[in-house]
C-alpha cells in the first residue's frame, strides 16, 4: 500500500485557484525557503496514510469540488506517493488539479512528462522574500505558472496576469484540535499585520514550529 505524509486537508479553499477547492498539504521538504508561510511542513514524517484510505476521506468532497490544490511541503519530494494519488484522484474526480513545486521546472520535467495528463496546472519555483510580488497565485514573481492540459489552460489562464484586489484575500480555517491556520498567498506583510491586531487583542500570534 502507497502511503503518503500529509500535513494537512481543507475543503472548502476558495483562494488557491478557481471556484471551491479541496486543498492537500504534503509533510515534508528540505528547500527551506526563507520566509516560508509554513515553516511547520518542513519536517518529514516517517509515518502517513495510505492514498486508499485518504481517498474514501476525500470521497464526499470530490463531489462538490470545482477543482483541487496539492501544496505543501513540497509535492515532488513524495514523487511516487504523488503520482498514485493524482491516479486514484482521476479515477474520480473529473476537475482540475492544480500543484504548486518549490523546485524549478527543469529539475522535475521528467517527473512531469511521467506524470503526463494527471496536474492541468502546475507552479515552479521556490519562494523568494526578496523578489517583487505582482503575479496571481504567486509568492513571489519568479515563479512560474504551466497550463498543462486544456482544462488547465481554460481554468488557469485568468491567473497569468498581475495581482487584483480580488485576489488579495485569505481564508481561516479550524482544524480538529481547534488550531486556526490561513490559507492562501499571504501579501508581503499580512502576517505582521495579522500579529499587530492579535497582540491589540492580547491573543499573541504563536510561530509555528519547523
Amino acid at each position: 500500500m502507497t502511503k503518503i505524509s500529509l500535513s494537512r486537508v481543507h475543503f472548502p479553499v476558495t483562494t488557491l485557484g478557481p471556484g471551491q477547492r479541496i486543498g492537500l498539504w504534503v509533510q515534508g521538504c528540505s528547500i527551506h525557503c526563507k520566509g516560508c508561510m509554513s515553516p511547520d511542513t518542513w519536517h518529514r514524517r516517517e509515518s502517513g496514510i495510505d492514498i486508499t484510505v485518504l481517498m474514501q476521506q476525500l470521497k464526499p468532497w470530490l463531489q462538490e469540488a470545482d477543482g483541487i490544490t496539492i501544496s505543501g511541503g513540497e509535492p515532488f519530494e513524495q514523487r511516487d506517493a504523488l503520482q498514485c494519488l493524482l491516479t486514484e484522484l482521476r479515477q474520480d474526480f473529473q476537475g482540475d488539479i492544480l500543484v504548486y513545486s518549490g523546485y524549478e521546472w527543469d529539475d522535475i520535467h521528467q517527473d512531469i512528462l511521467d506524470m503526463n495528463g494527471l496536474i492541468d496546472a502546475l507552479i515552479t519555483g521556490p519562494y523568494q522574500e526578496s523578489a517583487p510580488q505582482t503575479l496571481a497565485l504567486r509568492g513571489s514573481d519568479n515563479q512560474q505558472l504551466h497550463c498543462l492540459t486544456s482544462l488547465g489552460k481554460q481554468r488557469f489562464s485568468q491567473y497569468d496576469t498581475q495581482l487584483i484586489d480580488s485576489h488579495k484575500v485569505l481564508d481561516l480555517a479550524v482544524d480538529e484540535t481547534g488550531r486556526i491556520f490561513l490559507l492562501g498567498i499571504p501579501q508581503r506583510h499580512d502576517m505582521s499585520y495579522l500579529q499587530s491586531w492579535l497582540e491589540q487583542q492580547e491573543q499573541p500570534l504563536k510561530q509555528l514550529k519547523k
